[in-house]
């Protein structure tokens, strides 16, 4: 069960309703049936019903017991319910990290990317099944980001997903992990659809406000033969390194859509015409809201979105500021919260289309500071440059060039400057300035302000306004991605792979903007790596005893949660098995003389005595 939104617009204002549906199957695929209407509610009311929805769809319960996958009830000698065992032989070996990997296997199962997998990638001749392996990638992506070489050598064998999995230590090799990536790529847009359609089923996002941007990650190498690789420019502070473009859309709540791959030199603004193109082709081309930064605008850009009848709220170009300067002089702003004001300005060059003027308190100071400190740069090398040419003879031209790289490096005061530089050969360079008054009358003016651009006249400005700043979202997701999820640098020099690497990356933002969703209505707040760093501390150990027979018994134990990983477990309704599958007889170990050894205490106690001497 979960809480579906209902909006509607009444006497001009949008109200949001929410009820109670559940999901079920029908031959023709999900469907959801309404088992209460809710009506508005307030915050604490929302998280009270998210919790109860939680709680009686009982998932994250039958989660908890689906994950006992590796049973050993087949064997022909099960190890009976009570044994008599001798306590001074007891062992506790081979500690390995659980609480992470379940954690992540149970995000993994809601998203109901197994059954996807098991679908997609049937089991065929392979030893290990495709659709297990993309589990093993999109786990490690997760928990710990790394390498499949780190993944092979290092983190796959200290967890627990070999019980968990049924795949042993030395199948999870690396060139299996990069198969694996030629395996699921093909899958690409049947993943996006499906993640798509299973968070619509969990959480019934808003579709009506698509949020679209674009960054680049870098290569680590020369990446010769991958074609998309290009210098271009670096969100990173890369540009010595080649890159590629990512374009992302994603729901007003974050939740991803879709993305593709671009070339790393190519400009963001020619990339929208591909986007929205290929995401209605997915979804349809329904009455959505695009939103989209500056730099995605272009006249092209407006005329391709109208041409289709789609609605937009993009940002400007700062230049564009200059027309409203008469507005931004007069006082007749609305206040949508402290420190923050707009203003609905209407334009003689279009009926369908409206300008937002926005002005931030918070902005100004920043963008007040910004100017300050670019000024006294600009200021402080004019000056050595010119006592410079005091102390001797410079090329003017040289000192020209130096002038343009100071401009350059800090643009934001460059236009504040009219610099003259003098003098001849003979007699050498001299350089003078001077500030343009009109240009600081317009920065005090323009300072903290923004202008944004509309076809969407049947709302208010608040709510353009409300709608834009949701572009934090796709920022966020980029963030995540980049930071916690560590999608650069990029290591893979072959495309085909840097596409797959991507991919994994995206299949893992889901699951953390889903289990970051369930956090939020748990009141956990949206510190996803907190959560996944004290879970890591949940460990899963092999508690080995000796029976009174001779006999080794093995039991695949996890240990106890401490108090405040039961509240945190608790409020996100997860249920910790107590071991892994059930006991097992093992072997005891061989001595020199081939006989079977069992009394490990004796052994240990030879260890660093001394043999008689001989002499």
């Amino acid at each position: 069960m979960f809480l579906k939104r209902q909006t509607r617009r009444k006497n001009g204002k949008s109200h949001v309703y929410w009820e109670l549906v559940e999901s079920y199957r029908t031959p023709r695929g999900s469907r959801h049936r309404r088992v209460a209407y809710l009506g508005e509610l307030t915050e604490s009311e929302h998280t009270g019903w998210a919790r109860l929805a939680t709680l009686l769809d009982g998932k994250a319960a039958r989660n908890a017991q689906q994950m006992l996958l590796f049973d050993n009830t087949h064997e022909d000698d099960p190890v009976p319910n009570e044994v008599s065992v001798d306590l001074r032989r007891l062992k506790v070996e081979n500690a390995r990290n659980f609480g992470d990997v379940y954690l992540a296997m149970l995000l993994w199962k809601a998203l109901e990317l197994d059954s996807f997998f098991d679908e997609k990638l049937p089991e065929g001749r392979e030893d290990v099944r495709w659709g297990l392996m993309a589990c093993m990638t999109a786990v490690s992506r997760f928990t710990e980001p790394g390498s499949e070489v780190h993944v092979s050598d290092e983190w796959y064998a200290r967890t627990a997903l070999p019980e968990m999995l049924g795949v042993p230590a030395d199948k999870a090799e690396e060139h299996r992990l990069y198969r694996t990536l030629d395996h699921v790529l093909p899958l690409k847009r049947d993943i996006e659809t499906h993640l798509k359609n299973r968070i619509g089923e969990l959480f019934n996002p808003d579709l009506d406000l698509i949020l679209y941007d674009v960054t680049s990650t870098y290569f680590e190498g020369e990446a010769a033969n991958n074609a998309q690789a290009r210098r271009g420019y670096s969100r990173d502070h890369r540009s010595d390194c080649k890159q590629v473009c990512i374009a992302l859309v994603v729901t007003k709540e974050g939740f991803p859509l879709g993305y593709e791959v671009f070339d790393g030199n190519r400009t963001d603004v020619t990339t929208v015409e591909d986007i929205v193109e290929e995401m209605e082709s997915r979804y349809g081309s329904a009455s959505r809201v695009w939103v989209m930064d500056r730099g995605m605008v272009s006249q092209d850009n407006i005329e391709f979105l109208r041409g289709g009848e789609r609605r937009y709220i993009v940002g400007t170009p700062r230049g564009m500021l200059k027309k409203f300067e008469q507005q931004l002089l007069e006082e007749d702003w609305t206040t949508i919260r402290d420190g923050l004001e707009v203003k609905l300005c209407e334009t003689p060059d279009s009926d369908d289309e409206v300008f937002i003027l926005c002005r931030s308190a918070d902005r100004r100071e920043k963008e007040k500071a910004m100017h300050e400190r670019f000024e006294k740069r600009i200021e402080d090398g004019l000056t050595k440059m010119a006592n410079g040419c005091e102390r001797r003879k410079q090329n003017p031209h040289a000192v020209e060039r130096r002038i343009g790289k100071l401009l350059g490096k800090n643009t934001r005061a460059a236009g504040m400057f009219d610099v003259t530089v003098t003098g001849t050969k003979e007699t050498g360079a001299r350089v003078a300035w001077t500030k343009k008054p009109e240009w600081r009358e317009w920065a005090s003016l323009s300072e903290g302000c923004y202008l944004l651009r509309s076809n969407v006249t049947d709302w208010e400005p608040d709510d353009l306004w409300r709608a834009y700043i949701q572009l934090a979202e796709a920022e966020n997701a980029f963030r995540t991605q980049k930071t916690e999820l560590r999608i650069r640098p990029i290591w893979h020099q072959l495309e085909h792979r840097v596409q797959a690497h991507i991919l994994f990356s995206f299949i893992a933002y889901a699951m953390w903007k889903t289990l970051q969703t369930w956090m939020e209505r748990a009141g956990l707040g949206r510190g996803v790596r907190t959560v996944i760093n004290e879970l890591t501390q949940i460990r899963a150990v092999d508690v080995v005893l000796q029976t009174s027979g001779g006999r080794l018994v093995r039991i695949a134990c996890v240990t106890t949660p401490s108090d405040a990983q039961k509240v945190l477990l608790d409020r996100l309704g997860i249920e910790l098995p107590e071991r892994l599958g059930r006991p097992r007889w093992i072997k005891a170990p061989k001595d020199r003389d081939g006989e079977r050894s069992l009394d490990f205490d004796a052994k240990t106690a030879q260890i660093g005595k001394r043999r008689p001497s001989s002499g």
